[in-house]
């Protein structure tokens, strides 16, 4: 939703407001290249921490889930949690970013990656329904919840931040460069889960070793938080703000009003 109701309010700030800092001719800098990649780098760890649970799902049903139940039973529940964090996606894309679009690109950029470690890292440490009865799938669905919300601020609030920080001929770029870094998050996922399911027998990945890539994934994204203090806010939104041109109306509103069908198409080839 972000990147839909800054596109043209940006395109128009970059026109306007900020001539200068962002030249459509000039070349991209040391500090632009830096910009991408801690930008890439954080939203690998992140897609990571969001897709590495669907690699454990089995192993999840079981410990976290009544063994009384049918096995179909389980792995429906297993996989609801699993979509819950797709559902939370656009909740957390309009309510995060539009504090993104009042507030500051940086701190929500910041915000994203940690508002997905830490559930990642309370997954990782997280007893079992043997443990906790039913506080513990209840727990799981909370934690996958604001995964969900965290992906649903980083994926759209990433595009933009780049897309403003470097010149306009160099927006594909920059925006393939951060596709490219959230694909990698889901290989290096998978290459995790199955080094981890060819060190360790079944019985000792569902008595611990599945935790193994929650704790890991966890810790990498609070040292994304620390990397992402290096970040600068965009050009475009410091113009704004020093002119005290912040849109004042709810954005959202804006969005659908100026850009539905933008909205529209856009949902289409992200469901495809």
């Amino acid at each position: 939703m972000r990147g839909l109701s800054t596109h043209g309010f940006s395109f128009r700030c970059r026109q306007h407001l900020c001539p200068t800092p962002r030249a459509a001719g000039r070349a991209l800098t040391r500090g632009d290249y830096k910009t991408l990649t801690l930008a890439a780098l954080g939203g690998a760890l992140e897609f990571y921490d969001f897709i590495i649970f669907v690699f454990f799902a089995p192993v999840i049903g079981q410990l976290f889930f009544p063994p009384s139940i049918p096995d179909w039973l389980r792995q429906l529940q297993t996989f609801g949690i699993f979509a819950a964090g797709y559902l939370a996606r656009p909740l957390g894309g309009i309510v995060m970013e539009h504090f993104g679009d009042l507030l500051g690109r940086k701190r929500m950029f910041t915000l994203s990656v940690l508002l997905m470690s830490v559930p990642t890292l309370l997954m990782g440490l997280l007893p079992t329904y043997a443990s906790l009865g039913l506080m513990a799938p209840v727990l799981l669905l909370l934690f996958r919840v604001m995964q969900g919300a965290a992906v649903g601020s980083e994926v759209p609030g990433a595009w933009v931040f780049v897309s403003e920080h470097v010149p306009n001929r160099h927006v594909g770029y920059a925006c393939g460069t951060l596709t490219a870094g959230l694909t990698a998050g889901i290989l290096l996922g998978s290459l995790i889960a199955t080094a981890i399911n060819k060190a360790f027998a079944p019985a000792e990945v569902a008595d611990f070793a599945w935790r193994l890539p929650f704790l890991l994934g966890g810790l990498f994204g609070l040292c994304s938080v620390y990397l992402r203090r290096w970040l600068h806010e965009t050009p475009v939104f410091a113009e704004l703000q020093k002119r005290k041109s912040l849109a004042a109306e709810i954005l959202l509103k804006a969005v659908l009003r100026d850009h539905g069908r933008a909205v529209i198409v856009s949902m289409l080839l992200t469901c495809g």
